[in-house]
């Protein structure tokens, strides 16, 4: 094999290779989900609930909220999902590799139309079954959200609100979110 091909050879494998890296699938129970982009007001949604958990989390130094698109692998090859809001605590911060290897403390789903049953169902029973604390659910078709604490190996509802009523989280004492500023 000449220079040249080796080259060409490489280039080809780092160009697969960060390909890879972008797309959205995810493992669900084994099975490869590939998901659309998400629309403007979905990313909309989550630019401002970043806004407010990144404030949050910087000013009482608690740890790092990354958003979508990242992989948080639970088990390799059986759940593998892309969270749109992921928050790690400071003694956590071991599981953040080249991607989320073990279980993040807090994570929030956007849901859209596509995704309802996934975001409501299968998601929030992997992130059960794994063992994340808490868990948030936005519906921006309904201006609501629902907040789920992990207790005794169970979500419970801790907290749900919709348009200017106040949602609050367990696990981070004292975030608070008014409905209305990040659906409207």
């Amino acid at each position: 094999m000449t220079k040249n091909q080796k080259i060409m050879e490489l280039l080809a494998s780092i160009e697969t290779k960060n390909l890879q890296d972008w797309d959205l699938v995810q493992i669900i129970n084994g099975e490869e989900i590939m998901s659309p982009s998400p629309i403007s007001r979905h990313q909309i949604i989550l630019s401002e609930l970043n806004d407010i958990f990144k404030a949050f989390a910087k000013k009482n130094k608690l740890g790092k909220i990354l958003i979508s698109p990242l992989d948080v692998i639970f088990e390799e090859g059986i759940n593998r999902v892309q969270p749109d809001l992921i928050y790690i605590s400071d003694e956590n911060k071991g599981i953040i590799k080249d991607w989320i290897r073990g279980v993040p403390d807090l994570l929030v789903e956007v849901v859209s139309k596509g995704s309802f049953y996934i975001d409501t169902v299968d998601k929030k029973e992997i992130y059960q079954k794994y063992g994340v604390k808490e868990y948030w659910i936005v519906f921006p078709e309904y201006d609501t959200i629902e907040v789920f604490s992990l207790e005794n190996d169970g979500y419970k509802i801790f907290s749900k609100g919709t348009d200017d009523e106040i949602v609050k989280s367990k696990l981070l004492e004292g975030l608070e979110v008014k409905v209305s500023d990040i659906t409207a």
